[in-house]
């Protein structure tokens, strides 16, 4: 066991270490049943006389707080329960006024039967097994590299997740244009430690992703919000001062419907018009139903505008915290940087087993199994609500994701109130 003891002076020596260990213990520091240093080394870590250890130990002992056992070593005996000395009062710190501003954090639900939150995917059906096999391939000491790796994350990686949205999202992109992320939000915030200055407008659609609003207000823009259609965010709403946009053109966030074609043309066109940026998140478009899957903001761009923004939260495990960002060429090396600053890189082993998850099609099997799941589970919902609330539910059509949307026909706040109650 490891731990601090500060000698003032070379007085009251045993003294001092007694008040210490004893301090230790009784705040929690130290637990009961943690093994203390004998008393050689610890008389060594702190150049007194070995004596002088044993005098302070000798104090705990005789009041309960350690015991002794034969040819193991001294434990800690007592533990926090006892009354604790005053501590000094502290100067209150004060965060700036956006994070004051913020609610408390939500405290872990026990799991449910039947989990409806938003966003949470279904981990029961991951093959835990062959995910465990790759990533204890990538823990060997073979394995692993010396040092720290780019920051843009495992080539390999990045090289598969180029395959793969170019194959599943007609993506154009190559290795050196992926950079791979803590998840969505994270990629989220590179983008605007890298392009946003504080009182930049930055345009949300409404409704919209709350964390995203919160990335961007946390950095010192102005978030507008924009309305919402049933053809996706409209762009004739969108302020001409806008620096930034952030859609969710694939499946809107949290409606449900896509981006219509001749939006999607007017938002590049409004971009490129004003020299402004598009952030295209595409968080769960992998589970797609029905109809015909519209090209991606990111396709259509020819003008370098677009940075394509995934997870693979979803369509995997989100504890495993991997995303990526699709980005230009101009702002590769900024947001390199960024990342480099921000904490350089995710960690390697869980990258080259993505790598090899992806490479060897396992990430493909496992997006159609769950797709059909997902399906069925998202045509049992909307059938139970057209079925026992249709007179006063109107579900938003969908054709994908792990959600769906209904609005409320008639009743007002009142109903809304009776029924999120009730639920």
């Amino acid at each position: 066991m490891d731990f601090h003891v500060e000698l003032r002076g070379r007085r009251d020596l045993a003294g001092q270490i007694y008040r210490g260990l004893r301090a230790a213990i009784l705040d929690g520091r130290l637990r009961r049943g943690e093994r203390l240093p004998p008393t050689r080394e610890l008389a060594l870590r702190l150049d007194v006389a070995r004596n002088t250890v044993s005098v302070a130990y000798e104090w705990l002992t005789a009041e309960g707080l350690i015991a002794g056992r034969t040819r193991a070593g001294s434990f800690v005996q007592g533990d926090a329960s006892r009354p604790r000395g005053r501590r000094e009062p502290q100067v209150p710190l004060r965060a700036r006024a956006f994070w004051r501003a913020l609610p408390e954090l939500p405290v872990p639900l026990a799991p449910a039967a039947y989990d409806f939150g938003v966003g949470s995917p279904d981990v029961s059906g991951f093959p835990f097994e062959s995910w465990r096999r790759l990533v204890a391939r990538q823990l060997r000491p073979a394995a692993l590299t010396r040092g720290y790796v780019d920051a843009a994350g495992h080539h390999g990686l990045r090289e598969a997740v180029a395959r793969h949205v170019g194959v599943a999202r007609g993506v154009r992109a190559e290795a050196e244009d992926v950079l791979i992320t803590n998840g969505a939000q994270q990629a989220l915030d590179l983008v605007g430690r890298v392009l946003i200055e504080p009182g930049d407008c930055v345009a949300m659609e409404e409704p919209g992703y709350p964390p995203a609003r919160q990335v961007f207000q946390s950095l010192g823009a102005r978030v507008v919000p924009v309305p919402v259609d049933a053809e996706g965010l409209d762009v004739a709403a969108l302020p001409d001062t806008a620096r930034l946009v952030y859609v969710t053109p694939s499946h809107q966030f949290p409606l449900g419907m896509p981006m219509s074609p001749p939006r999607r043309v007017a938002l590049l066109a409004w971009a490129k018009q004003r020299d402004a940026v598009v952030i295209e998140d595409d968080y769960d478009s992998e589970f797609r139903f029905g109809g015909r899957p519209l090209e991606t903001l990111h396709g259509m761009d020819r003008s370098g505008r677009v940075l394509y923004v995934g997870s693979f939260s979803k369509v995997m495990v989100p504890m495993l915290r991997l995303g990526f960002l699709v980005a230009p060429p101009s702002l590769q090396r900024e947001l390199r940087w960024a990342r480099r600053v921000m904490d350089w890189h995710s960690p390697v082993p869980e990258q080259a087993a993505l790598a090899r998850f992806i490479d060897s099609g396992g990430l493909a099997r496992h997006i159609r199994k769950m797709r059909r799941e997902y399906e069925a589970r998202h045509a049992r919902v909307a059938e139970g609500l057209a079925r026992h609330c249709g007179d006063w539910l109107q579900v938003v059509p969908s054709v994908a994701g792990l959600h769906l949307s209904a609005t409320f026909r008639r009743g007002g706040l009142a109903l809304e109130r009776e029924t999120v109650a009730r639920a």
